[in-house]
């Protein structure tokens, strides 16, 4: 079975139909395939039929529940996806390394983020390159990158994928803070909090993507550590419904500094404990490991480079 020599077929036509198959296994279904190729299942289920016809070899067992490679399906796979790999080589060397990006990108930001402090780089980038489109979806997730088509992802918190590739673009600070009206609740201290024991002794609103019934807190002249216990009265996994219900007392949190910049200078939240303060959330490019990288994902990431510190107000990491 040789992908390359399949008769019958235009060398253009042929990658088509290998990239098709490959979405197919990638995504796990025809209908999923057609998503990220932005066509319709027919298309794709016509293509797969004609990559079979041509090679003589039956690629997929389908049933109403399940898809599976059959055993020339696997081979088949395999050495399709080492061909796409030669191909955007090929296309690299001939174009140049320094050529003008041409396309989508496809990335996934978190939700802050993506829709404030990052849209000016991307404002950028699609200034710079006037050639390219960005497909800008907000998760707060990583993705299955080859199931997804996803180019490359921004990632706030500690990596929890250790396969793919990271660039390091900086750590946002955190703070605890709370609304003035807090202080005077019910159970709450008369006082400033100072240490983290008064903290304790408050009500919270757990980032439950970063932290939920326990926070670490570092002093920050000598450097002590208190992990603590916290009885939080709201769970959410969004900054602007965390930032919004401490504006309204109901309760203590850790947030990014960046986002609570105008409530701290209008005094509609304070710093509590203003010696402690949590770790620093590491910002992350991550993307999939390959031979070859595309001009678009490495234009975007020499940008991100240099802006994300820009936006956060952080010092980049430094250069390896």
């Amino acid at each position: 079975m040789n992908i390359e020599q399949t008769p019958g077929i235009s060398t253009a036509d042929r990658m088509m139909l290998v990239e098709t198959f490959v979405r197919i296994v990638d995504a796990g279904s025809l209908s999923a395939a057609a998503r990220l190729l932005e066509t319709t299942q027919p298309t794709i289920s016509r293509r797969l039929k004609t990559l079979e016809k041509s090679l003589g070899v039956r690629l997929l067992q389908r049933s109403t529940h399940a898809m599976t490679l059959t055993d020339d399906g696997i081979r088949c796979y395999e050495r399709a996806k080492a061909l796409i790999l030669g191909w955007q080589e090929f296309e690299s060397e001939i174009r140049g390394a320094g050529d003008e990006p041409v396309g989508t990108l496809r990335v996934i930001a978190p939700h802050a983020f993506g829709q404030q402090q990052l849209v000016a780089p991307l404002a950028e980038y699609l200034a710079r390159y006037p050639k390219m489109t960005v497909d800008w979806t907000l998760h707060d997730r990583t993705p299955d990158f080859i199931a997804e088509g996803i180019d490359c992802a921004i990632q706030v918190g500690a990596l929890t994928d250790t396969s793919v590739v990271a660039i390091p673009l900086g750590a946002v600070p955190r703070i605890v803070v709370g609304a003035p009206a807090l202080l005077h609740g019910a159970g709450g201290p008369a006082t400033m909090p100072t240490h983290p024991d008064d903290l304790a002794r408050l009500p919270w609103i757990a980032a439950s993507n970063f932290y939920r019934d326990e926070v670490e807190l570092a002093h920050a002249g000598s450097g002590e550590t208190v992990r603590m216990r916290i009885q939080p009265r709201l769970y959410t996994d969004n900054l602007y419904a965390l930032r919004n219900a401490a504006l309204l007392g109901v309760g203590a949190a850790v947030a990014s500094t960046w986002a609570l910049r105008e409530e701290l200078e209008s005094g509609h939240l304070v710093q509590l404990a203003p010696e402690w303060q949590a770790a620093p959330l590491p910002i992350h490019l991550i993307y999939p490991p390959a031979r070859f990288y595309p001009a678009r994902l490495r234009r975007f990431i020499d940008i991100m480079r240099v802006a994300v510190p820009q936006a956060f107000g952080i010092t980049p990491p430094a250069s390896s």
